[in-house]
This record gives C-alpha cells, sequence and structure tokens, in this order.
C-alpha cells in the first residue's frame, strides 16, 4: 500500500472511514490513522496484534480520543493486515 487509504471502521453500530497511510521501516511497519485530526500510530506487537501508539501530552489535550474507537481501528488494521 503506497500512500494514504481510507480505513473502515465498524464503531457503536456505525461505519467510519479514516485517512489512514502505511509506514515501513526496514522489516517492521506502522499504519499512521487520523483520529478527529490527531495522527495515531498503530504498530504490531509479540503477538502480530496493533496497538495505537500516543503521546501522553496528545491524550490529555484531545478528548475526542476513546480507547474503544482505537481498539475498534486496531482491529480494522488486523483485518486487512493479516
Amino acid at each position: 500500500m503506497n500512500g494514504t487509504f481510507d480505513l473502515p471502521v465498524s464503531f457503536k453500530g456505525e461505519s467510519y472511514f479514516f485517512s489512514s497511510r502505511l509506514l515501513q521501516h526496514g522489516y517492521t511497519h506502522k499504519f499512521v490513522v487520523d483520529v478527529n485530526g490527531q495522527p495515531v500510530y498503530f504498530e504490531p506487537d509479540e503477538e502480530r496484534n496493533y496497538r495505537a501508539i500516543i503521546e501522553t501530552a496528545d491524550i490529555k489535550s484531545n478528548k475526542e480520543l476513546n480507547l474503544e474507537l482505537l481498539k475498534a481501528i486496531a482491529h480494522a488494521i488486523e483485518a486487512i493486515a493479516k
């Protein structure tokens, strides 16, 4: 995947599309997802599940970041990446 793409996410019975981008670094990769104007990085963990990486200051300043939404985004990434 090159460039940006719309990531479809189901959350609380609604469908959303988040602008996303794949970043490749050597043998690893990350997805950058625009969540309500906040870039959130998702990277695979040891079990190949995706986790969100967010600076603590960004969490405090952006009240719209919802933990359950981030989990739904991670599951959507897992669905396309596996």
